[in-house]
């Protein structure tokens, strides 16, 4: 039987970008999902794939995105909760707020879609035990917020020097992307020991042993300076994973599938200085690569049947910032 990947999307918007890295006008909610989602929904239908996309409450709160969101759910793709507020920070929330925020997000994602997710992934990957103790009694079915890479604290530096952060904002953003306890997290799945039960973690993967991220942002990033590289180094991510017997969840963002003049709010997020359709054909070539050696599903069934094999490992959760 062949080894399993899931294929995810958070499906941040413009909006969330621009409220993380501190610019001015987020408030108005400027939205590019009638452009994204049906670029990523024909992709992925060209490629027969059904994935899970984490999606973020105040986007299914606004009447305007609700086609766009409808639309996904429609061709059958898993819906999670990526926050309602899409706050970094969400580390430092306490127990009643963290509730009160995955429960106005479940609210509105039911709303828009009518799937009630089963799935989280926190935004800018912050995670806390009150958060895994919340999800716990929420009835989370796993989360899927860690991201064991050891290129962390660059990424969070080039974010910082490019950003219009204050030094407080900065402070309040100081785990985005990971710690370096994240970075040392196993990049296999795991179960976190709370009170009453444990949860099951499906990690962001990351190149088995180096711990350098594989999700085709970064392949994009990469491809900037060579395809022949970009591409190489995704192929061995891929042979790491098949020898360490790692089952792969690879990580998309929409603008994977967006590129020059498509969100001009946006140029200082890597790649976005490469034309769309050339991004969209490396992504394709790396998803095609992960569909010859894996079977690709969402991670709702990617967790259902890690859940049906041999015991996992079991993890106290230990959080530092």
């Amino acid at each position: 039987m062949r080894k399993l990947a899931s294929l995810s999307l958070d499906l941040d918007n413009k909006w969330s970008y621009m409220k993380t890295h501190g610019d001015a006008g987020w408030e108005s909610f400027p939205s590019y999902l009638d452009l994204a989602v049906p670029r990523i929904l024909e992709f992925l239908d060209a490629h027969a794939l059904k994935i899970s996309f984490f999606v973020v409450g105040q986007d299914a709160e606004l009447e305007a995105n609700h086609g766009a969101l409808r639309s996904i759910a429609d061709a059958g793709h898993e819906i999670g909760n990526h926050s309602f507020n899409h706050e970094p920070w969400l580390h430092l929330y306490d127990k009643q707020k963290l509730h009160a925020e995955l429960e106005k997000a479940e609210q509105s994602i039911v709303r828009a879609t009518g799937q009630t997710p089963v799935g989280f992934r926190g935004p800018g990957f912050s995670l806390s035990e009150g958060t895994l103790e919340v999800l716990v009694e929420r009835g989370y079915q796993y989360d899927a917020t860690v991201f064991p890479n050891l290129l962390n604290p660059l990424a969070r530096a080039y974010f910082f020097a490019t950003s219009n952060l204050s030094a407080e904002e900065k402070e309040q953003r100081k785990a985005l992307f990971g710690t370096w306890k994240d970075a040392l997290r196993s990049v296999k799945p795991f179960r976190w020991q709370t009170p009453g039960r444990s949860l099951l973690e499906i990690p962001v993967t990351t190149m088995p042993v180096f711990k350098t991220p594989v999700h085709l942002s970064y392949v994009l990033f990469l491809s900037k300076y060579s395809r022949t590289l970009a591409m190489l180094y995704f192929r061995m991510a891929i042979t790491m994973c098949r020898l360490t017997g790692t089952e792969p969840s690879v990580l998309l963002h929409p603008l994977d599938f967006l590129g020059r003049g498509d969100a001009d709010e946006l140029r200082f997020f890597p790649a976005m200085d490469i034309a769309s359709d050339k991004k969209i054909r490396l992504v394709g070539d790396c998803v095609r690569l992960l569909a010859k050696h894996f079977d690709v599903v969402t991670m709702r069934e990617h967790a259902a049947r890690i859940e049906e094999r041999a015991r996992t490992p079991v993890v106290e959760p230990r959080f530092s910032v």
